[in-house]
């Protein structure tokens, strides 16, 4: 026996041909009107629509590292720092975060920056960004800038 003699078990079914007359009636299975009842329809795939509703900026899944940075930035003012401290106390993003004058960041500490204003009370500074007028104000009421 050779390949040519071999012949299938089953014989192979006829695809079905629609629109053709015989047992189907007038509209072959295919309903009365709209797309899907003539020929050569074709949809437009469904996905498409999903993709132009994106935006069409470079990179837009991504923020900037800046934006992450200001963030991560607490700003206070000498006057609160007055207000929730006494005269003698070190101030740190962990006495701010104890005092509830900060709170975490995607579970990380903030960096904190203290901007000028009054102050009367020597305070002891640690750990944070200032502004020029902000150290200044604070050696001028005896305390400290670390």
């Amino acid at each position: 026996m050779q390949i040519h003699e071999i012949s299938p078990k089953h014989k192979s079914r006829k695809k079905k041909r629609i629109g053709r007359g015989g047992k189907h009636g007038c509209y072959s299975g295919r309903g009365i009107k709209g797309q899907k009842s003539r020929a050569g329809r074709k949809f437009k795939p469904a996905i498409r629509e999903l993709i132009k509703k994106y935006p069409k900026l470079r990179g837009y899944r991504f923020k900037s590292v800046d934006k992450e940075q200001k963030l991560r930035l607490m700003i206070l003012s000498l006057e609160v720092l007055d207000k929730k401290f006494d005269s003698g106390d070190t101030v740190s993003p962990q006495t701010l975060l104890q005092k509830k004058l900060i709170r975490k960041v995607r579970g990380e500490l903030p960096k904190v920056k203290i901007l000028g204003g009054k102050i009367e009370k020597s305070l002891n500074l640690e750990g944070c960004l200032f502004s020029k007028g902000a150290k200044s104000a604070v050696e001028k009421a005896g305390g400290t800038v670390k």
